[in-house]
């Protein structure tokens, strides 16, 4: 009797586990939200429940607090974009084509997770990048550095200042997304989120940022 017991209590784990991982993902779905629209400051725990369907005090047992929720927040966020660059083995690839690969999953990465920007927006503006600086995002810029200063050296690129590039490259992979709302009123009868759209920006923003690194032997 005792063994039946024990037998069933161990099958129960894993779909407990599966349960509260489930419920773990739909806080940080509908928190990634909140926090997206009101950013730390302005978020409210009843909108997160309301939204993920679970209580408050659900939200408190698996992050303790609003401030701690918005940390796994960034760093969910965080955690794929860096996977997705290091899974392209930049480093045996050639600066041109490790750039373009970059350039490629930072705009598909801003595809996939669309509430990203006003996020990071949220951040500067009321936390001055307090809890930024807590997770691993520098990684890929610092990809992109290491990028632009192995072309330089292999004489591929022509001489610039790689931070400041980088911060370029940056701009030109999220300011499409990041103004979207704005950008939609300029064209209204563009998709400007249809695949087709973003294949022609994700091509364009390659043909233009290689133009403005490649070393050119006619200079």
């Amino acid at each position: 009797m005792g063994r039946s017991t024990q037998s069933k209590s161990s099958s129960n784990k894993p779909r407990q586990v599966r349960d509260a991982e489930a419920t773990k993902a739909q806080i940080l779905d509908a928190a990634t939200e909140e926090f997206a629209k009101h950013g730390l400051s302005g978020a409210r725990t009843e909108a997160i429940a309301s939204g993920s369907g679970v209580t408050k005090a659900m939200i408190y047992y698996y992050f303790e607090s609003k401030e701690k929720l918005y940390q796994a927040v960034l760093h969910r966020l965080d955690f794929p974009i860096n996977d997705m660059i290091r899974e392209t083995n930049l480093d045996n690839l050639p600066p041109e084509e490790a750039l373009k690969e970059v350039i490629q999953a930072a705009i598909a990465y801003r595809v996939q997770h669309p509430h990203l920007g006003m996020i990071l927006f949220q951040e500067a503006n009321q936390n001055q990048g307090k809890f930024y600086k807590q997770t691993n995002w520098q990684e890929g810029f610092e990809q992109v550095i290491n990028i632009l200063e192995r072309g330089m050296a292999e004489g591929c690129f022509r001489s610039v200042d790689p931070f400041l590039t980088a911060i370029h490259i940056a701009a030109v992979c999220t300011f499409y997304f990041d103004a979207y709302e704005n950008l939609k009123y300029a064209k209204p009868d563009l998709d400007l989120r249809s695949p087709e759209m973003i294949e022609q920006y994700t091509q364009q923003a390659i043909n233009l940022i290689l133009a403005g690194v490649r070393f050119n032997t006619q200079q």
